[in-house]
Parts: C-alpha cells; structure tokens; sequence
C-alpha cells in the first residue's frame, strides 16, 4: 500500500462521548448521541477510531414518530479518513441499511448499492464531520471554506463547510464561544433538511458541536449539546457551566 497521509489532531480521542437533546422550539422529541470507542479498531492493518452516531425519539412520542437512527463510520486515527461507514435509518414506516468500505489504494468503495471509483480519502458524512474538528477554524475568516468530498450511496458528492464567524450560545450543558459553520451537503446528510444547516463549534482545541440548526419549512429542528465526558483536554470555550 502506498503511504497515506497523516493529519495532525488534537480535538478528539478515545472514549469521547457527547450528547444532545433534540427537539422543535420548546419540545423536546428525541436524543442524539456522538461517540468514540474506548479502544482502537483494526481495518487494513491501519487502527482506527469506532465512531457513532445515534438519534432516538423520546418512549413517550413514538406513537407519533418513532426514531431509531444508527451510524457508524471506522476513522484512520492518522490520516482522519474512513475504512468502513454504515447506517442504518428507522423513521417512522420508513427503513433503509446502507454499507460501504472504502479502499484508498484503488480508490474504491464497496458498498451495499455496488463498486464505485472515489477520490482517494473521500468521506463518509460522519468521517467528514470529524475531519473538521480536527482543522484549526480559528485561522479562518468569515467568508472563507473548506472544501471536501463525501460518498454516499452510489456518487461522490462536493461538501463546502462555509465559516460565518463567531457567536456564543447557551445550552443545558453551559454558555460557549462558538465559531459558526455551515455545511452545504447535496447528500447523506445526518438530519433530513431544506435550506440551512448550521454548527456551532467550541471556539477552542476540542472543537466539539455545541448546537446544530437546521432549517426546515415551519421553522428549525436544533439539537443542543446536554452532556460531555471523555474529551480530549479543556473546553477553554466554556465561559460558564449551567446550573
């Protein structure tokens, strides 16, 4: 195998845990948690980060909706690519599964849908989201983005991370300086939307989502951080816990 790259990270790590309460306006309607594995995974010899991604409707309205989403995406610990990515949506009536290990020595991915060609270190939405927490926003203007690919189900698709600035939020879990980014995604989208999706990032070394927005036709659906354990070092972002 020809060498890989290598990018340097210092916002996560093992065994980090963050979690979300997710909801419309005042209603709460479900959960969200992101998190890493204890441990490394093997994948093609190379360790990897275990990342997942869940998002649950809360017991009590799923006679409405019920929500049971699952994602898991296999990130290179050096380079911040993906090996495998897999998912697994339960909305409602609707289901879908979706697979994909990635080879970025022939620059294939082997997915549920077939083999396709991919850019070599394409992203999955997960892997994607990851990689830029591991970019030092605070060297961006506002204006300025960065640009990545992502695959999902049978194409490569353009990701532009937009920076807007910086704006401090308050959530259940405290008040933080946030930089505010905007992902502009064509497709695999971790929440179904129309129109804007924003992120509120710590505005330091961990980077982690503080609040995520996303526009929809009878206002916004906003998950916003409740918890955190495991993290890397100091939310120096953190100007005050909630009581």
């Amino acid at each position: 195998m020809p060498p890989l790259r290598v990018v340097e990270n210092n916002a996560f790590g093992f065994g980090e845990r963050l979690e979300y309460n997710v909801g419309y306006k005042f209603i709460t309607a479900g959960t969200a948690v992101f998190s890493i594995g204890k441990e490394a995974v093997q994948r093609a010899g190379r360790p990897c980060y275990d990342v997942r991604f869940e998002v649950n409707s809360l017991k009590s309205l799923d006679f409405l909706y019920r929500v049971r989403d699952r994602y898991r995406t296999l990130v290179d610990i050096d380079g911040i690519f993906p090996w495998a990515f897999q998912q697994s949506i339960r909305e409602g009536g609707f289901s879908k599964d979706f697979s994909a290990t990635f080879d970025h020595a022939s620059k294939t991915a082997k997915t549920t849908e077939g083999t396709f060609a991919i850019p070599q270190f394409v992203h999955d939405i997960v892997s994607a989201f990851y990689f830029v927490r591991s970019v030092d926003l605070r060297s961006y203007k506002a204006g300025q983005i960065l640009y990545l690919q992502n695959f999902f189900d049978r194409a490569t698709h353009d990701l532009a991370v937009k920076v807007h600035g910086r704006q401090q939020v308050e959530v259940d879990a405290g008040v933080f300086n946030c930089i505010v980014v905007e992902p502009v995604i064509k497709s695999g989208t971790l929440f179904k939307y129309e129109g804007k999706l924003l992120l509120w990032l710590s505005d330091d070394d961990r980077r982690i989502p503080v609040k995520v927005s996303t526009k929809v036709a009878i206002g916004s659906i906003d998950a916003a951080l409740t918890g955190y354990s495991g993290l890397r070092g100091p939310l120096t972002s953190l100007i005050r816990k909630s009581e």
